[in-house]
C-alpha cells in the first residue's frame, strides 16, 4: 500500500514538473553586454540591427534576439540631436551625391497636338467697285500673283463714273454764273457742287480724280489700286466683264502673318490659356520650328474629335510658311511667372508626404518636409518648406537614406506625429479562440513592461491570419502592443 501511495506521488511530481517547464516563459535577456568602444570613441546610442526606427541608450536585443548595434560619434550615417543625418566625407564621395540649390524657374509642361495653317482673316482684303461697269484692262491676270500695295489692279469703265464727273462739271459752271445772283440762289448752287463731290468721294474718287473733271479733263478709265501687300488667292474679274456695285473683283491675302489651328482635346483644355508660347514644326521644314502665341480659343468643341480649336498668331518671314501646312504644335503650358522650383529628383517621395535633404555643410543634411506643386521638365515647383537658394541632395538622397536611417529622423519632423508603439512580449498557453470576433484568450506568464503578474486575458488577433497558428492548450510565445485604449493587440506568434 506504501508503495503503491509513493508511486503515485512520484507521478504526479514528475507531471507537475512536465507541464510546469511547458508554462514557464522562455525570457531572452533584454540587454546584451555593453560593447567596448574603440579607444578615443564615445558610443552616442544603440540602433536597431534590422533598420527598424528605434534606439536605445543602453545595449539591448531585438525580438529576434539580435544585438543593437553601437553608433560611434562621428560615424557614417549617425541622427544626430537636431534632427540632422551626418555622413563622412569619405561615405559622400562613394555614394555620389549631388547637391543642386533652389532657383526660380518657369514650369513649363508642353502640350503636344497637331494643327494646320490658315489665311489671317485680319490680312484679308476684297477689291471691289462702289459702282457698276466694265473691266476693261485687268493687269493681275493670274491666282496666285503677288502685289505690292499700292499698285494698280486694273482699269474700269462706267457709264455712272462719267455722268457724274459731267455733273460735277455742270454744277462748277452753274456756280460761276450765279455769281451775281441773290444770297439763297448762290447758296444752292453751291451745294449742288458739294453734293456732286461727295458723290465722287463716296465711290473711293481721290481728290486728284474729281479735280481733273472740274477742270474738264473726264476720267474715262477709273484704276483700281491693291489696298495691301500680299497674294491673289480670288480671281473673279476677267477683261471685258461687266460687273455690279459691290461684286468682288480680286481677293488678296496678307501672308506676312498666318493662323496656326491646333486641335487640341477636350481634357487639355484647361491648361491652355491666351498669351502662351507655341512652337510648330513641319515635315516640310526639318529641323526648323516656328514659334508664336495662343491668340484666341474658341468655345464650341467638335463633337465628333471631341477636340476644340485653338488659334494661334504665327510670324511668316519670307513666306516659308503656306495656307493648309500641316504638323506639330507644342504648347507650353503652365504657370507664367516664376515659381521656387528644384529637380524633381531631389523629392523623396513617403506616400502622402514629400521630404528634401538640406545640405548643412561638412556631411550633415536635415531632413525637410515640402509641399509640391506643378512638375515640368525635370523640375518640380515647392510651395512651402524650402527658401530661394537653399541647397538640396539631388542624386544618392535615397542612398543616404537607407545609410542613415533617415526614418528615425523623419519621425520629429511633425509636432503632432504619434510615437512608435511599443512592443511587449511573453509565453502563454492557448486556452480559446474566437474566429469570429478576432479574439484569443491566453493565459500568460507575466510581463515585466507593464508590472503585469501571469493571468489569464483576451486578446485582439493583429491580422486574420494569426489564428490559424493558434489551438486551444497550444503554448506560444507572442508580442502584443496597445492600439488602443485598454485594447492589446497580437502582432506576431511564435510555436502554436
Amino acid at each position: 500500500m506504501n508503495k503503491w501511495i509513493f508511486a503515485v506521488l512520484l507521478a504526479t511530481v514528475a507531471s507537475g514538473a512536465y507541464w510546469a517547464g511547458r508554462i514557464t516563459p522562455h525570457t531572452p535577456a533584454v540587454t546584451a553586454p555593453a560593447a567596448q568602444a574603440p579607444a578615443g570613441r564615445k558610443i552616442l546610442y544603440y540602433r536597431n540591427p534590422m533598420g527598424q526606427p528605434d534606439t536605445s541608450p543602453v545595449p539591448k536585443k531585438d525580438p529576434m534576439g539580435m544585438d543593437y548595434i553601437p553608433v560611434y560619434e562621428g560615424e557614417d550615417g549617425g541622427v544626430e540631436t537636431d534632427g540632422t543625418v551626418k555622413i563622412s566625407l569619405a561615405r559622400l564621395q562613394k555614394l555620389g551625391v549631388a547637391i543642386s540649390a533652389a532657383e526660380s524657374r518657369v514650369l513649363a509642361t508642353p502640350l503636344r497636338a497637331v494643327g494646320s495653317l490658315a489665311v489671317s482673316e485680319r490680312g484679308l482684303h476684297t477689291v471691289t467697285a462702289r459702282f457698276s461697269g466694265w473691266v476693261e484692262q485687268l493687269r493681275v491676270n493670274t491666282t496666285g500673283q503677288a502685289v505690292k500695295k499700292g499698285e494698280p489692279l486694273m482699269a474700269v469703265y462706267s457709264p455712272e463714273l462719267l455722268s457724274a464727273q459731267q455733273e460735277l462739271r455742270l454744277a462748277l459752271e452753274g456756280e460761276k454764273m450765279l455769281a451775281g445772283a441773290d444770297a439763297d440762289t448762290r447758296k444752292r448752287a453751291t451745294a449742288l457742287v458739294e453734293a456732286s463731290r461727295q458723290r465722287l468721294e463716296l465711290w473711293a474718287i481721290t481728290p486728284d480724280q474729281w479735280r481733273e473733271a472740274e477742270a474738264g479733263r473726264f476720267t474715262r478709265q477709273l484704276w483700281l489700286h491693291a489696298p495691301t501687300s500680299g497674294v491673289v488667292l480670288e480671281k473673279p474679274a476677267v477683261e471685258g466683264r461687266r460687273f455690279m456695285a459691290g461684286d468682288p473683283l480680286l481677293q488678296i491675302a496678307d501672308l506676312s502673318s498666318l493662323w496656326l489651328i491646333a486641335e487640341v482635346f477636350e481634357q487639355d483644355m484647361g491648361r491652355v490659356r491666351v498669351g502662351q508660347t507655341a512652337h510648330f514644326t513641319i515635315d516640310a521644314l526639318p529641323g526648323e520650328s516656328f514659334r508664336g502665341r495662343v491668340d484666341f480659343i474658341l468655345p464650341t468643341v467638335n463633337p465628333q474629335t471631341r477636340t476644340a480649336q485653338v488659334r494661334i498668331e504665327l510670324a511668316n518671314p519670307g513666306g516659308r510658311l503656306r495656307p493648309a501646312m500641316f504638323g506639330q504644335v507644342e504648347l507650353l503650358t503652365g504657370k507664367n511667372g516664376p515659381v521656387l522650383a528644384v529637380p524633381d529628383s531631389a523629392v523623396l517621395e513617403g506616400g502622402l508626404t514629400q521630404t528634401v535633404l538640406i545640405d548643412r555643410g561638412s556631411g550633415r543634411f536635415e531632413p525637410r518636409a515640402v509641399e509640391t506643386g506643378a512638375r515640368a521638365s525635370g523640375w518640380v515647383e515647392i510651395r512651402k518648406g524650402l527658401k530661394m537658394g537653399e541647397r538640396v541632395v539631388t542624386r544618392a538622397n535615397f542612398l543616404i537614406d537607407s545609410e542613415s536611417n533617415l526614418k528615425a529622423a523623419l519621425s520629429g519632423l511633425s509636432a503632432d506625429a504619434k510615437p512608435a508603439r511599443k512592443q511587449h512580449e511573453t509565453d502563454g498557453k492557448v486556452v480559446a479562440v474566437d474566429i469570429a470576433a478576432g479574439t484569443v484568450t491566453l493565459a500568460h506568464q507575466p510581463v515585466p513592461g507593464l508590472n503585469w503578474p501571469a493571468m489569464t486575458m483576451d486578446f485582439v488577433l493583429g491580422e486574420p491570419g494569426l489564428a490559424k497558428q493558434l489551438k486551444p492548450g497550444a503554448n506560444i510565445r507572442f508580442w502584443f502592443e496597445e492600439r488602443g485604449e485598454g485594447e492589446w493587440t497580437i502582432t506576431r506568434i511564435r510555436g502554436g
